[in-house]
């Protein structure tokens, strides 16, 4: 559509900004805010193509992770061990600036620790991992500052009342959110700083131009000065040669359940599945590894396959012997690669994107916005 916008509208909402973010998650909005801390005049704008910010940043688990046993040991066989420490100690880091720049008390933040499962027939995985806690917790503790980071907790098994379950690993640096007064507290932030963030008004194409970057949108046309992308996995569909994989995480929340036992973060199957208490109800994800071409979609919501395992789980493992109902389900879309790190980088004169951040958008966000947005206000390399 061509533009309708009025004197008004132009000179005080959209004309030229200096930076326009397209994406207003956790990375995009991170990125505004550190932007407008370095370099208070500087316009900035933000663009969003949903009601609310699409993606993940408001549809995830609300985990404060760094990474199970299981999943550290695996980064370790696909990369190396300083690659593993390397994006820990980022996603550790991360997870403090979030706390940091929000605040424990507007974000719901609680330190209850994270319990990976493993089902009574996952016995020689288990008893693998299991031998190599001294090792992960040495390698580990230098990032984490704390020596005993896994522990073996096959005692607490009983306690929540799981069925099937043979071997637990409890890591008590792990935390929780409420991702969506993570997002209002953000936003809150990034408004006081003289920021617009425009939804509802999805980027069609972008182009450079002598006067500066020209942004297509479904609500008309836009100039920037530079541009950040912060879609995550939506990147490749502006720019496909991103090696950046969609993938759709399953989502249910249970009706109230009285005197639940569930206190803490919950994994099993290398991070597939993943669940915990929230207000007397149990949230659980995952199962897009039951289909992984089938999950690797731009397309919201469910499929049969994966929410019959998930209440298949619920009713037999998670909580056995209990009448449970699921309320509502959701989805989100994750971006992922067969890089572990995120990526970061200009892709066009004037152009950046922050994208890829491998399903652990909570902990890596704050710091993958501030990274892309110094980035973007360097000079550029002679």
């Amino acid at each position: 559509m061509t533009n309708n916008f009025s004197y008004w509208e132009q000179t005080a909402f959209t004309g030229k900004a200096d930076v326009i973010i397209i994406g207003s998650g956790l990375v995009g909005l991170s990125a505004a805010l550190t932007i407008k801390k370095q370099q208070p005049n500087l316009s900035v704008l933000v663009l969003e193509r949903g009601f609310l910010p699409s993606g993940a940043s408001t549809k995830n688990a609300g985990f404060a992770c760094f990474g199970t046993a299981s999943e550290q040991l695996e980064f370790i066989r696909r990369s190396t061990p300083e690659e593993t420490v390397k994006l820990v100690d980022y996603k550790w880091r991360g997870l403090q600036r979030l706390r940091q720049n929000l605040g424990d008390e507007n974000i719901r933040y609680h330190q209850h620790g994270g319990y990976e499962l493993f089902m009574a027939d996952e016995a020689d995985h288990a008893e693998k991992c299991i031998a190599q806690l001294a090792y992960l917790n040495d390698l580990l503790s230098p990032v984490i500052g704390q020596k005993n980071i896994y522990a073996v907790a096959n005692d607490q098994i009983n306690a929540f009342g799981f069925k099937g379950v043979g071997y637990m690993i409890y890591n008590p640096f792990e935390g929780q959110i409420h991702t969506g007064h993570m997002m209002r507290t953000l936003l809150h932030k990034v408004y006081q700083t003289d920021t617009i963030v425009l939804n509802n008004c999805e980027v069609t194409d972008m182009v450079n131009e002598d006067t500066g970057i020209s942004i297509k949108t479904t609500q008309g046309n836009f100039k920037a000065g530079k541009v950040i992308l912060a879609t995550n996995a939506f990147a490749r569909q502006l720019y496909p040669e991103l090696q950046v994989t969609p993938g759709r995480g399953q989502v249910l929340v249970t009706k109230h359940i009285p005197n639940l036992k569930l206190k803490g973060t919950y994994h099993f199957n290398q991070g597939y599945y993943y669940f915990r208490n929230i207000d007397d109800r149990i949230l659980f994800g995952g199962g897009r590894n039951i289909d992984f071409n089938a999950e690797a979609t731009w397309d919201f919501g469910q499929t049969e396959a994966v929410k019959r395992q998930l209440v298949k789980y619920l009713q037999e493992m998670i909580i056995p012997d209990t009448p449970v109902e699921v309320d509502y389900w959701w989805s989100g879309i994750m971006g992922f690669g067969e890089d572990i790190s995120p990526i970061i980088k200009e892709v066009k004169p004037g152009i950046f994107c922050a994208v890829r951040c491998n399903g652990m958008g909570v902990a890596m966000g704050s710091l993958v916005g501030e990274e892309v947005a110094v980035l973007s206000l360097s000079p550029p390399a002679p």
